[in-house]
């Protein structure tokens, strides 16, 4: 999946400046704040009547593979799927379908895609045909990560300078795709997923990479997952700094991005449908950022968490007023869940707001078919900007 299982370099929390940052936006302002959602097309079931179009932007369909150094087809049923997203036109003519290529467990061969100037030529070519294909609005690569073996990728030094060389190809074809349909008025797009971490950053050359991106959505989520030691916050939207260890927040992912190059205005800030839990967790604080040695891990969509968790079946609600971010506890089963609900959501959304970002998208759209965390997105950024 886009972040799930994504692997984070933690450290210690630093506090962030809201700096300015007055770069120009080479290639196209946001008029309005956006809301990006990842569509998983490996789920099955769902259909044009789950997704309430009007309330978004743009969907990020997940995901594209590559395969001899080309995108292509990853799910026997992505056909149908791309036909059910066409549909969501008639709602929300507005609506922009992009492919999203690679994830946590796709990213294997991007290393050899980028490797070099023909290499670059081919996979743009193909993922350009792709979007064409399937009548998509724009290409959303999600190479998790550039100079790092994630889940057992190939990687390169070198992928820090390929990885802007790749996005500088596809940036020209897609253009010269844009002209050729007499799109210059609506281009195809260009956005990728980043990482949250500064070692992504460290691994890139995002002062660069911008220049070529429409915009850039931050996974700022899974701060804490299933290979966490602690039991913590996984989407925080601030450290908690009367914790000595927390790792880091969006705020100050978000500050790294922006002290990286790229212009606020860019930035798109990333939500979590789901949540984490940790069992066997240590009873001090509620369990909030305690050891969990030898526990059992796992996810929740946020329907599951309203369900079944929320204040249900020995679960209580907690609010951590320094990290803004709700968390569950259970002490009889000491049990700790992290998510994202309607209240951090318009933190969130405030936070998007005051610093001037492009807008929010979030991990995954089924798991949230009861649609109150894009309801609380939706009033925040759209109806009241």
């Amino acid at each position: 999946m886009l972040c799930a299982f994504a692997l984070l370099i933690l450290s210690h929390p630093t506090e962030s400046s809201a700096k300015d940052n007055n770069t120009v936006v080479s290639h196209n302002q946001p008029q309005e704040y956006k809301i990006i959602g990842y569509v998983a097309g490996w789920r099955q079931g769902w259909t044009s009547a789950d997704i309430d179009a009007g309330k978004l932007t743009h969907i990020n369909y997940a995901f594209a593979d590559i395969v001899d150094g080309r995108v292509t087809e990853l799910n026997e049923n992505d056909t149908y799927n791309f036909q059910v997203l066409d549909s969501l036109r008639i709602e929300n003519p507005a609506l922009k379908l992009l492919i999203s290529v690679g994830g946590w467990t796709r990213s294997t061969y991007f290393s050899d895609a980028a490797l070099t100037q023909e290499s670059r030529y081919i996979f743009a070519k193909s993922a350009v045909d792709f979007m064409l294909r399937h009548n998509l609005d724009g290409v959303d690569l999600d190479w998790e990560y550039p100079g790092h073996p994630g889940a057992g990728n190939v990687y390169r030094k070198v992928d820090k300078q390929n990885f802007t060389l790749m996005l500088k190809e596809l940036r020209r074809q897609l253009d010269e795709q844009s002209a050729a349909d007499n799109r210059t008025d609506n281009p195809y797009l260009l956005t990728i997923a980043t990482g949250a971490s500064k070692g992504f950053l460290e691994n890139t050359e995002m002062h660069l990479a911008h220049q070529y991106l429409d915009f850039i959505n931050v996974m700022t989520y899974d701060y804490h997952t299933g290979g966490s030691p602690v039991a913590g916050h996984h989407a925080n939207l601030y450290p908690n700094q009367s914790v000595h260890f927390t790792g880091p927040s969006a705020d100050q992912s978000i500050q790294w991005h922006i002290d990286a190059g790229i212009p606020s205005e860019k930035l798109v800030l990333g939500v979590a449908f789901y949540g984490r839990y940790w069992t066997g967790v240590r009873t001090e604080n509620n369990g909030i950022y305690q050891f969990a040695p030898g526990s059992d891990r796992g996810t929740y969509r946020f329907d599951e968490l309203r369900d079944n968790y929320i204040n249900k079946h020995g679960f209580k609600r907690y609010w951590d007023e320094e990290a803004k971010a709700p968390f569950l506890w259970n002490a009889a089963e000491q049990k700790l869940i992290s998510y994202d609900d309607e209240e951090s959501i318009r933190h969130k959304s405030h936070y998007i707001k005051a610093r001037g970002l492009g807008g929010a998208m979030f991990w995954e759209y089924s798991n949230n078919f009861g649609l109150e965390l894009l309801d609380a997105l939706y009033h925040e950024l759209i109806l009241n900007p």
